[in-house]
């Protein structure tokens, strides 16, 4: 049997990891600045949350959601905390684009509706109802597509105005920054205003911060910048630093029935500690702070760049273009030539995803690195 041929893959193989760096079977060592898709929250083989994971997997594995599972409970206490929604109910899936379609699902069941607003260039996953919402036409099989999505221009207050108005919305949902068309960003005042419609015309509003939460725009979830509290906020990518893990935050007063969402591995027990690894060594090393900081590096260093054309983006989520180089060309020099690992978006940008860990002397080296490239 051969794998299904879908993925565009670069001839390297890495089989280890350590902080923010990877490294093949003969040693090169590479630094990894894309983090896998922004999941690697916390750094490659974090020493605690190897003994967390290690620990559990000794203990038990595995059990159904249909017993207790206290470390379900431990997780949503100490998210609550952290990312200041203690006053929210958590349901744990498996990835980000179930977060979304259960959050989707969620906002249909309570306020009876079958439509949803979405914006362009938005991504929100690759199954039936994310990637309805998902603005990329390649990517929907003709089962996808349904009248019951309407798109609008990201940041277009009276498109969405108008849509909303009609009062046939289950939701709005948006991303934190978008994170796959290349690192845009909502406008504060376009997201106080969206909640606000949202609410006066008896929709919900979703935020996926999927990519874009987590401590990676230096705040806890990208939104918060806003003064914002989504209704419903759906989170996966650096959850669980590489287990698989999805998680939706549910407003209070939006009502739980018995049944209507459900999953077999969701919130597992070797999930659960992974999770709750990852949220005690964000707070003990302050990585949010840090993501924030380094960020704001990169971010004027690259600015200073005169080939550097454009770059967007907060904390650790950042995207740039450059001058005479396509963005797959530029990846590709940075990985075989500097042995750094970048990731892609949108036409030509390149974006950065790092471990929220990434050090001022891993940044200075990446822009030394790309100028090196660039000259």
């Amino acid at each position: 049997m051969n794998l299904f041929d879908v993925y565009s893959l670069y001839e390297i193989e890495p089989v280890r990891g350590e902080g923010s760096r990877v490294y093949t079977a003969d040693g090169t060592e590479y630094l990894d600045l894309y983090g896998g898709h922004a999941v690697i929250s916390i750094g490659h083989a974090h020493p605690a949350y190897v003994k967390a994971l290690s620990q559990q997997v000794a203990r038990l594995g595995f059990y159904s959601n249909s017993v207790l599972n206290s470390l379900q409970t431990a997780l949503a206490g100490k998210l609550g905390r952290i990312s200041g929604y203690s006053d929210y109910n958590l349901f744990l899936c498996n990835s980000g684009a179930e977060a979304n379609e259960n959050a989707i699902k969620l906002a249909s069941f309570t306020t009876g509706r079958n439509k949803i607003l979405a914006f362009g260039k938005a991504f929100h996953g690759r199954t039936s109802g994310a990637v309805a919402a998902t603005d990329n036409p390649a990517i929907r099989a003709p089962f996808n597509v349904t009248d019951n999505v309407v798109f609008v221009p990201l940041n277009d207050i009276e498109a969405a105005r108008r849509e909303l108005s009609t009062r046939e919305y289950a939701a709005a949902i948006i991303e934190g920054i978008q994170g796959v068309s290349g690192i845009h960003e909502p406008s504060d005042s376009f997201l106080r205003e969206l909640i606000e419609m949202c609410h006066a015309n008896g929709s919900k509003l979703i935020l996926d911060e999927i990519q874009s939460g987590y401590g990676r725009s230096g705040k806890f979830f990208a939104h918060q910048r806003s003064g914002i509290r989504p209704d419903i906020i759906t989170c996966a990518k650096g959850i669980a630093n590489g287990f698989p893990c999805g998680a939706v935050l549910i407003a209070p007063d939006i009502p739980a029935r018995k049944g209507m969402l459900g999953t077999t591995f969701g919130g597992n027990h070797l999930a659960c500690a992974a999770a709750l690894a990852v949220l005690d060594v964000m707070e003990n090393e302050m990585l949010i702070d840090n993501a924030a900081v380094v960020g704001e590096y990169l971010i004027g260093e690259l600015r200073k760049l005169p080939q550097v054309t454009d770059v967007r983006g907060r904390g650790l989520m950042i995207g740039f273009e450059v001058d005479g180089f396509t963005g797959p060309e530029l990846r590709r020099r940075l990985l075989f030539d500097e042995h750094i690992f970048t990731g892609g978006a949108g036409q030509n940008t390149v974006r950065l995803l790092p471990a929220l860990g990434l050090t001022m002397d891993d940044a200075s080296r990446f822009i030394e690195s790309l100028k090196k490239v660039l000259a």
